[in-house]
């Protein structure tokens, strides 16, 4: 017989059989899920999140599940479970802000964009001047050191539709600086009272 001081909450013994112990989280389940998925709702700000704290509630309450109380008390422990969960997720998502944050502030520090002169310069005009798909094309072969095979794959297509991309690429590439060999150079000369040279 299980003896109650005054003021404790009723816990339930320990199930020794595993089917009670399921038919008990499944009770607890199918009755408190909805309220705690309403809670959870109102407090995140996606349904996404709010799955995720729910679903860990109820982890929590199978691994605890001697733990929680009876009939209505049973809510409120599963509500003091979800507040915990959400206060563990909020701490995680501030750490992830700030975290970004930082990283953030030290890429525009240390990766700003280069600036090109001379003969650099009509390159990387005309190479931003491709299409995405080109750039991406060229770049694998230049910056990741990536053959046929490896583009092929990163691509998800055969080795020979690659080859083909890649001299495509490569012509209009050709083509491109061709284009900036070929236009006028702007005067750099400074413009005086205002007037354009």
């Amino acid at each position: 017989m299980w003896q109650v001081s005054k003021g404790a909450t009723l816990r339930y013994p320990p199930a020794a059989d595993p089917d009670e112990r399921r038919r008990r989280f499944e009770a607890i389940y199918t009755v408190n899920c909805g309220p705690i998925l309403g809670y959870a709702l109102r407090r995140t700000s996606n349904g996404d999140d709010a799955a995720d704290v729910v679903a860990e509630t109820f982890l929590t309450a199978w691994r605890r599940l001697d733990d929680v109380p009876s009939g209505a008390d049973a809510r409120l422990w599963l509500y003091g479970v979800a507040r915990r969960v959400l206060a563990n997720h909020y701490r995680g998502e501030r750490r992830k802000s700030e975290l970004a944050d930082r990283l953030r502030l030290d890429l525009a520090v240390t990766c700003q964009d280069p600036e090109y002169t001379g003969s650099l310069a009509g390159i990387a005009a005309a190479f931003a001047s491709l299409a995405g798909t080109d750039r991406e094309l060229l770049s694998l072969v230049a910056w990741e050191g990536l053959d046929r095979a490896g583009i092929a794959s990163v691509l998800g297509c055969s080795r020979n539709a690659a080859r083909i991309r890649l001299h495509r690429a490569r012509s209009r590439f050709a083509a491109a600086l061709a284009s900036q060999h070929d236009q006028p150079r702007p005067s750099l000369a400074p413009i005086a009272n205002g007037e354009a040279p």
